[in-house]
């Protein structure tokens, strides 16, 4: 039979029954909090690498910045690109970055300082041999120019006539004679190149000749060299590989032949012929031009060389329609001859707001309007020793 206590006996049990659960020097345990430790940060819930600020998300490596994605401005680093789990992947070979008009087979993109060795190289599209890449499509436009425009006593282009002349035209490829300037030291040649073209420009020239061939390109010179004209001991024919956009590249070589007579021209022709067909692709381009000192469009050489180029015209001409390329413009001294590959992307060549349908022979002289070929000078084409006039043909070649 249970027996009910009074309200103050109850509160005595409870303490004592409290104390000898604590022991006897024990202090009473409070009562436990209720706040569940699951709920609130646990690395499931948040704040987990996985769900906020993670590295593959923002600003990592793989996501933006690096090498392989890209070194430019628009592609690393921007609002659209930084912070998207596909980029440095996919990001690489889409549309924007790869195969667009502006990217591939453009002026600028073609074998500029700006296109080869950037931070964009290690992508599909940047950082090759080529300049473009060979599937975007496209065309490019190539202005070849042969220039033996020399002036004064030094057969050289110190005077600056001939340089004058020729930042006037702007040309991709040049095929010059007589390739001296100041001590013809390397860090001479180079100003005059940067100087004359800009500092992108690639060059050749021959080595060990009083009066050297050269070939001087706006687009990269994979190889080079030259080959022993027997008929004269001072110069050779110099040779270059040229990295155009493009599968194809374009063989240039630049020569000056004798004036000593047509047979020993003929000569330095049939050599050349021999050379060019042992070491130059036939389903590359190539063009042979300079100083042939022809007295006429029907001399044996030019013959000889129709084994390797077209020498059919039209042909340049200045603002007169006139074709003669020596001093007194009455011979055919100078030449920009290529093979049939190159001949049927010919294209009429544009200066300023003037069309030279064939070509053009450049003679300041006759000229007009000058600003055209700024900063050429009406008298540079006449300067003492000046015995020839440049020409220039220009080429339209697919990219593909």
């Amino acid at each position: 039979m249970s027996m009910k206590l009074p309200p103050f006996l109850s509160a005595l049990v409870a303490v004592g029954a409290l104390a000898t659960a604590c022991g006897q020097d024990a202090e009473p345990l409070p009562p436990r909090d209720p706040v569940i430790e699951v709920d609130a940060g646990n690395q499931d819930d948040a704040g987990t690498q996985a769900d906020a600020g993670a590295t593959v998300d923002a600003g990592g490596e793989e996501d933006a910045g690096r090498t392989i994605d890209a070194g430019t401005d628009v592609d690393a680093g921007t609002t659209v690109d930084a912070g998207v789990a596909d980029a440095g992947s996919g990001d690489a070979g889409t549309t924007v970055d790869a195969g667009t008009t502006v990217d591939a087979g453009t002026s600028v993109d073609a074998g500029t300082t700006v296109d080869a060795g950037t931070a964009d190289a290690g992508s599909g599209d940047a950082g090759t041999t080529d300049g473009g890449s060979d599937a975007d499509g496209g065309s490019t436009k190539i202005r070849i120019m042969a220039a033996n425009i020399t002036s004064g006593n030094g057969q050289n282009y110190d005077p600056g006539h001939g340089i004058r002349l020729m930042q006037g035209v702007k040309p991709d490829v040049v095929l010059i004679q007589e390739f001296n300037y100041k001590s013809n030291s390397a860090a001479d040649i180079r100003s005059m190149v940067d100087t004359t073209f800009g500092k992108d420009f690639h060059y050749y020239r021959e080595t060990g000749a009083q009066i050297p061939n050269g070939i001087i390109s706006r687009f990269p010179i994979l190889e080079s060299g030259e080959w022993k004209d027997t008929q004269v001991s001072n110069r050779d024919f110099a040779w270059a590989r040229i990295d155009i956009p493009g599968p194809r590249d374009l063989w240039a070589v630049s020569v000056h032949l004798l004036t000593s007579g047509s047979g020993v021209r003929n000569t330095e022709a049939g050599n050349l012929v021999k050379y060019i067909k042992e070491k130059i692709p036939e389903a590359d381009y190539l063009t042979v031009g300079g100083d042939l000192n022809t007295d006429s469009r029907s001399e044996s050489c030019l013959t000889t060389l129709k084994q390797v180029v077209t020498t059919v015209g039209p042909h340049p001409a200045d603002k007169n329609g006139k074709e003669g390329t020596n001093a007194s413009r009455a011979k055919p001294y100078d030449h920009v001859l290529v093979d049939n590959d190159l001949h049927q992307y010919r294209v009429p060549t544009v200066v300023g707001a003037s069309t030279f349908p064939n070509g053009l022979v450049l003679d300041s002289r006759v000229y007009t309007p000058l600003s055209e070929i700024y900063p050429a000078l009406s008298s540079d084409s006449g300067a003492a020793n000046m015995q020839h006039m440049g020409v220039v043909k220009d080429y339209l070649t697919p990219n593909f």
